[in-house]
């Protein structure tokens, strides 16, 4: 990633948060014996620009709350909103990026909070112990620093983005890096793969496959914008699954196939860390062919997806979250549907 040409990353933390442009929450009407296209209602609101987001094990949504300094516990159902995790490091620029389980027990990403840009905090993996205590497990950003990648960066720490449990510990982005990182619960880490300029962003484990969202360079041409899955014999050769649109910030399983998040239309060449273009996001099916397709657009400047089932949880940077029921109402077509995994 050449100096000032790094990823999407740094304005999704940074940018000013405008109200969102809320979807309709009642579908439009159909012709009889047909089903409603799917629609984004809203869930939740108010929080303080969200990054990641989980289903915990109580079956609840987990939103790392990044300008909030805080995890919040969102009910499905409801919309009901609870603080899960508070007081955590807050930069202008960083905070909590992600936030995952492992059985019962939760874990934080903390990303781009320490001396190197302007924090006094530590970068890295915490578990939580209490809703106001948290215990550093892995180390990432002095680690980083340590072990600098092979490739142009002005952060020293990078910029962790997403992580998800993999063995025993975390696979973890590195969107400014352009590396795939392995952190134990003993604080050892490592690096997995280091990469071109592609800007990995979210990632999910589905048995023995992890599939990575990558936003691509600026200018985010949807070209660049890919769904990849990663053999782990070979981390550095990972796979393209489907590709052809701008700023993929994360990929999920749904209970039928796999879908992908886009932040919306790049605004061309830009300075680092520009977020897509406001309501320009989508949801996308990952097709059998390479390609994606529309679920539901118009979406604020999403930021991560959920699934519970085939019903979608859509976070954005502006505070809100977005629930999508039915996300799959034409399962033919999907990569990895409900047949054998990666039959289309």
């Amino acid at each position: 990633m050449g100096t000032r040409r790094a990823a999407i990353i740094a304005a999704i933390m940074t940018a000013a948060l405008v109200p969102a442009v809320l979807l309709p929450t009642t579908a439009n009407a159909v012709p009889p014996g047909e089903r409603p296209e799917p629609v984004a209602e809203v869930l939740a609101t108010g929080l303080a620009g969200p990054i990641g987001s989980t289903i915990g094990p109580d079956g609840a949504l987990y939103v790392a709350d990044r300008a909030g300094g805080e995890v919040v516990r969102i009910d499905t159902t409801t919309g009901a909103t609870t603080p899960f995790a508070t007081g955590l490091p807050i930069t202008a620029p960083g905070g909590v990026f992600d936030v995952a389980f492992i059985g019962e027990t939760a874990y934080v990403l903390i990303s781009v909070v320490g001396p190197d840009v302007g924090g006094s905090d530590t970068g890295g993996i915490y578990r939580v112990d209490d809703v106001d205590s948290t215990t550093l497990i892995a180390d990432t950003a002095n680690w980083s620093i340590e072990n600098p990648p092979d490739a142009d960066y002005f952060v020293p720490s990078g910029v962790q983005y997403a992580f998800v449990p993999y063995g025993d510990g975390f696979l973890v982005t590195d969107g400014h890096h352009n590396r795939l990182l392995f952190a134990d619960l003993d604080g050892e880490v490592s690096e997995v793969a280091q990469y071109g300029n592609i800007v990995p962003t979210g990632l999910q484990v589905d048995g023995a496959k992890v599939f990575m969202a990558e936003a691509g360079p600026i200018p985010h041409d949807p070209a660049t914008g890919r769904v990849v899955v990663i053999d782990p014999s070979h981390p550095s050769s990972p796979r393209a699954v489907a590709a052809g649109s701008s700023l993929i910030v994360d990929v999920e399983a749904a209970s039928c196939g796999y879908y992908a998040l886009s932040q919306g239309d790049s605004p061309g060449d830009v300075e680092p860390g520009s977020p897509g273009l406001p309501d320009s996001g989508e949801l996308l099916r990952v097709n059998g062919n390479g390609t994606f397709t529309v679920i539901v657009d118009d979406l604020d400047r999403p930021t991560s997806l959920s699934f519970v089932g085939d019903t979608a949880f859509i976070v954005t940077l502006g505070g809100d979250v977005l629930v999508v029921d039915d996300v799959a109402p034409d399962r033919h077509g999907m990569w990895g549907g409900c047949g054998p995994k990666g039959q289309g």
